[in-house]
């Protein structure tokens, strides 16, 4: 459980080790069968540049980077394949190597660590239009903040809501997203709102995705990087580093905390996400 300040709480995911390789077809197979919004498959053998192999897999496509897959797959590397090394742990993705990093920031509890790879702004559109595809009024939309979709390997747009009222209410209508779905704005939608419903929060999250009809996801950690690009680029916090305890997965009883520190402007930006990480199953697979 990625994100997760308790056990059965934060987002699933389930990791494999692969002893020996999988085809894509297999893999693919594995990840339909456990469900998660997200597997992932990961070499225990390290490349020259130091990093693992990790492949992404939701339960209908492979993905090219995500952010929980990311710090869960990190934590299963650093206590079950490379065992007494310290320092961090770097995975090849198809977007490049990522590095993951731990601390005991928080409280003392061991904090995971990514560092996000460029995030690129994207397309913009109304208010209106993605207020009718989550079904809320116009007057429910954040006009002080834009619609735009922002990309690293994958897209998403954030949605600004007034409200947790207004965020309590969203949902995502396929049908009333086709017509931006045709303008090339993703089938994912990461909504926010400065309102929380615990005050040690800054930022209350639903996040919105296409995957054999609709799901919500507990934890989003590649939204909070989108999120945090996009705040720095519309300066949502005035021109000083963000850094952000973002609440997540209420809504599907699955409670989460997301961190999030993004500093910097255009090429300079940087943008780290964490959270805490609970080992929940350990098996094999026949």
């Amino acid at each position: 459980d990625v994100f997760a300040e308790a056990p059965y709480c934060g987002n699933p995911l389930a990791v494999v080790i692969c002893e020996a390789p999988l085809s894509d077809e297999s893999m693919q197979k594995i990840a339909l069968e456990t469900n998660y919004s997200e597997t992932t498959f990961v070499s225990p053998l390290k490349n020259e540049d130091g990093g693992y192999r990790v492949r992404i897999f939701t339960p209908s496509r492979e993905i090219d980077f995500a952010g929980h897959p990311l710090l869960g797959t990190a934590h299963v590397i650093r206590y079950h394949i490379q065992t007494g090394e310290q320092g961090p742990v770097r995975l090849n993705l198809p977007v490049g190597q990522v590095e993951a990093s731990f601390n005991a920031a928080d409280g003392g509890k061991e904090v995971v660590w990514f560092e996000a790879p460029p995030v690129t702004p994207g397309i913009q559109c109304s208010h209106f239009e993605i207020a009718t595809a989550l079904g809320l009024d116009a007057d429910d939309m954040d006009e002080a903040s834009p619609v735009q979709q922002m990309t690293a390997g994958i897209s998403a747009v954030m949605v600004p809501v007034s409200s947790l009222d207004a965020l309590s209410r969203a949902r995502l209508n396929l049908d009333a997203y086709a017509p931006l779905k045709a303008e090339g704005f993703a089938p994912l939608t990461y909504v926010f709102c400065k309102q929380t419903q615990n005050p040690e929060n800054d930022l209350s999250v639903r996040f919105f995705f296409e995957a054999h009809g609709v799901r919500e996801d507990p934890a989003t950690g590649n939204g909070a990087a989108f999120f945090g690009a996009y705040a720095l680029n519309h300066g949502l916090y005035g021109e000083r580093d963000i850094s952000l305890r973002i609440e997540q997965g209420h809504f599907v009883h699955r409670p989460s905390v997301v961190m999030l520190q993004a500093s910097g402007q255009d090429a300079g930006q940087q943008i780290s996400v964490g959270g805490h990480v609970e080992m929940i199953v350990q098996g094999k697979l026949i």
